[in-house]
């Protein structure tokens, strides 16, 4: 896939081995008197590294490269004790790497006879870290709403006097900072990726838009990191090999990010598939609609 990875220009590199100390990760090591990328696997491409370097030898390259592990990155953290554990949730957390941190507690809570410490410490780490000011609380024991479940489409949206709708929603969670691209049931599966707006408008979503679909939700407007959702996007089409997109963006201009992103995600992903885009006016009715 591509994505970010460190760089190390071996020619400014004395080998001082400061940046070992920003990389919680272990992608780094010192080898020959130089160091070096030994891992794109545990490279998550944020570049703590960077300040750590006194000669200016390391910069953040986009290229090809294998995807991130988080779950490898654990195996390895386990081992250096609870500092670097303890500091590598705090980096995820303090670059709202927040699918990434999700993924450390999940697998913390899954290994916890494992780990060199009690998993309740977490709670404290990150709250601490997170100041207390961004609304930022993640708990070792993972909320049941964000984590992933698989389900039939049935149950009521809408119960009046005359009428029943049938929810067409299989899965949850649903919001793009939250979903795992690797979740199973993402898997060749056909996408509808929509802006929050759309399903109010639109009367007849379920219908129309979201049957025998896989739901993801995004506003380009007010959500965060738009990097993480583009690398998300891009790995639903190239590790998650979707067979489809439908994006469904309002008529208002900031919801063209959410389209134009989609657009970005095509052109760096590995694979083509096809993609339908829906623009859709306040009052719900289909504007137009545009094939990449």
């Amino acid at each position: 896939m591509y994505r970010e990875v460190v760089k190390i220009d071996e020619a400014l590199c004395n080998g001082c081995g400061e940046c070992i100390l920003g990389c919680y990760e272990g992608a780094l090591q010192i080898i020959d008197g130089k160091a070096r990328l030994v891992s794109e696997l545990m490279c998550d491409g944020l570049g703590a590294c960077i300040g750590h370097c006194p000669q200016n030898a390391i910069t953040v390259e986009e290229r090809e490269a294998e995807a991130y592990n988080e779950v490898l990155v654990m195996e390895q953290m386990i081992s250096r004790g609870k500092s670097t554990v303890f500091a590598h949730l705090k980096h995820l957390l303090e670059h709202q790497e927040y699918d990434y941190l999700q993924q450390a507690l999940d697998y913390i809570k899954t290994n916890k006879e494992k780990m060199p410490f009690h998993v309740n410490e977490i709670h404290k780490v990150l709250n601490d870290q997170s100041g207390g000011d961004n609304n930022v609380e993640v708990h070792p024991e993972r909320c049941s709403g964000s984590s992933s479940t698989s389900f039939q489409a049935s149950g009521l949206v809408f119960a009046g006097k005359t009428d029943m709708v049938q929810s067409e929603l299989t899965h949850w969670p649903v919001q793009l900072h939250l979903i795992n691209p690797a979740a199973e049931y993402f898997k060749k599966a056909h996408l509808l990726i929509a802006a929050d707006c759309t399903a109010f408008s639109c009367g007849t979503f379920h219908q129309k838009f979201l049957r025998g679909k896989k739901l993801i939700i995004a506003c380009p407007k007010l959500d965060q990191s738009m990097e993480i959702y583009l690398r998300k996007i891009i790995q639903l089409i190239d590790s998650s090999q979707v067979a489809s997109i439908i994006v469904v963006i309002m008529e208002v201009p900031c919801c063209g990010g959410l389209a134009g992103l989609v657009k970005t995600a095509i052109e760096q992903s590995s694979r083509t598939i096809p993609v339908d885009i829906f623009v859709m006016s306040i009052q719900g009715e289909i504007k137009s609609k545009m094939s990449l």
